[in-house]
């Protein structure tokens, strides 16, 4: 069948994709198993002579059913294929890259949908074609076995910590001896860690194929409120140009913050649902803006958990608000987060910030704080423990983020917008929680 419809897979995407929309329900069925036909070209693997394929593209691009479809040709065309598949961990592997949507199992017709041996973590092609599941967080266990191919996914995201994303890199490589043309597929978001840093590196050597793109790209087999979703988190944002499309995003020298360090922050929490039980003390910190027409009020929301390490739960920060509307929305999440204490910086309008957060909820347990210290004198010691692991991110906040990126050591912002209002927050809720008096334990005289 692929012969007949070479011309269909030479053909320009959108060509394809029109051609696409005409069939009906049966014949969608039968043609989504034909990959070389309904594969946009940059899902595709590269004509050059490559030895790892690096797909760096926004969310929602297409990347895992690109990889998975590159293991089942592999494991389709040659029976004695030994093929890896790494994810950060074993349940992603399973999650995503097997048992995903766009996964191994889904991409396979029913007449040779290969077999998945849970206990043994692998699957089991037909004609005898296996796959092996490793998570990266386990470089060990990729020393020893070996390989024909393999299949790495969302690299960026592998566990920083002890160096173990590139010693499970080095040992895949190492055990990548089967066979006569042994291959990589790596699938990421891009993220500015040594190891994606280094496969780009590797593009200029000539011993890596790069293929980029951006959620847009797939954006005829994309929801529209996952694209309204994406544009409402990340607009305006330079987080967007990473994670939609699909850039690398350089740190900027001497900045307190590093994006490796933000995603290390996110990588330690898990996917675990955090209640409000679990949590010891919650602060919402507040920068009040100038006027409303100036910059934004900053408020973001940071407890301190059963371990004792702080966790920053929401960015609640808004622009062009009169006071009584950023008021609200204080009040709003102080009684949402239940709320210990609200933290609020009085160097601009002293009695008139506590009087207007009463106005909005005589009963906020409101606490005013003065700068005698400059934005990055301040932030130092905070940036110190993201540093030693003590404070997580749960999720992605990508305005606050970029922020934080743009923090100098040596004095100075060089972020968005003309001030870090939400960033200055975050330090004040962090201070707060893990720098002040009360977070310091103490011994009680009997």
């Amino acid at each position: 069948m692929k012969e007949a419809f070479d011309w269909l897979a030479e053909e320009e995407d959108e060509v394809r994709a029109r051609i696409v929309a005409a069939l009906d329900q049966q014949e969608l069925n039968e043609f989504e198993y034909h990959w070389d036909l309904m594969a946009r070209g940059a899902q595709r693997p590269p004509d050059e002579n490559w030895r790892i394929w690096l797909i760096l593209a926004g969310r929602g691009f297409g990347k895992t059913r690109a990889g998975a479809e590159w293991v089942r040709m592999i494991a389709e065309t040659t029976c004695m294929a030994r093929i890896a598949l790494v994810s950060s961990s074993l349940a992603e592997a399973r999650a995503v890259m097997v048992e995903g949507e766009s996964g191994l199992l889904a991409c396979s017709p029913p007449e040779s949908k290969p077999t998945f041996e849970a206990s043994l973590r692998r699957v089991r092609y037909p004609n005898g074609a296996q796959v092996q599941l490793y998570s990266a967080a386990e470089p060990e266990s990729l020393r020893g076995p070996q390989h024909s191919h393999a299949w790495c996914d969302e690299i960026g995201k592998w566990a920083l910590s002890n160096d173990r994303a590139t010693r499970a890199w080095d040992n895949l490589l190492m055990g990548l001896r089967l066979g006569s043309d042994p291959r990589i597929a790596v699938t990421t978001t891009p993220r500015a860690v040594p190891l994606v840093q280094r496969l780009i590196d590797q593009e200029k050597a000539g011993d890596a194929a790069v293929t980029r793109g951006s959620t847009y790209d797939n954006a005829a087999n994309l929801p529209e409120r996952f694209l309204a979703a994406i544009e409402s988190e990340f607009a305006g944002s330079q987080l967007a140009r990473q994670e939609i499309a699909g850039e690398m995003l350089r740190d900027i020298e001497g900045a307190l913050w590093t994006r490796a360090m933000l995603d290390r922050a996110r990588e330690e929490l898990g996917r675990d649902d955090l209640r409000k039980s679990d949590l010891r003390r919650t602060i919402i910190a507040v920068d009040p803006p100038a006027s409303a027409t100036g910059d934004e009020c900053g408020i973001i929301v940071a407890a301190v958990d059963e371990d004792g390490g702080a966790v920053v739960l929401a960015d609640c920060s808004i622009a062009k608000a009169q006071p009584d509307q950023w008021a609200k929305v204080v009040a709003d999440a102080a009684r949402h987060w239940q709320a210990d204490r609200v933290v609020a910086e009085a160097n601009q309008g002293g009695a008139m910030v506590e009087s207007v957060l009463r106005a909005a909820d005589s009963g906020l347990p409101v606490k005013l704080v003065h700068a005698s210290r400059g934005k990055i004198a301040r932030a130092e010691p905070v940036a110190a423990l993201y540093a030693s692991g003590r404070v997580r991110h749960r999720g992605l906040f990508p305005l606050l983020e970029d922020q934080m990126c743009g923090l100098l050591t040596g004095g100075g912002y060089s972020g968005p917008g003309r001030s870090p209002d939400r960033a200055d927050a975050l330090v004040w809720a962090l201070t707060e929680l893990m720098l002040g008096r009360a977070s310091q334990p103490r011994v009680r005289p009997l």
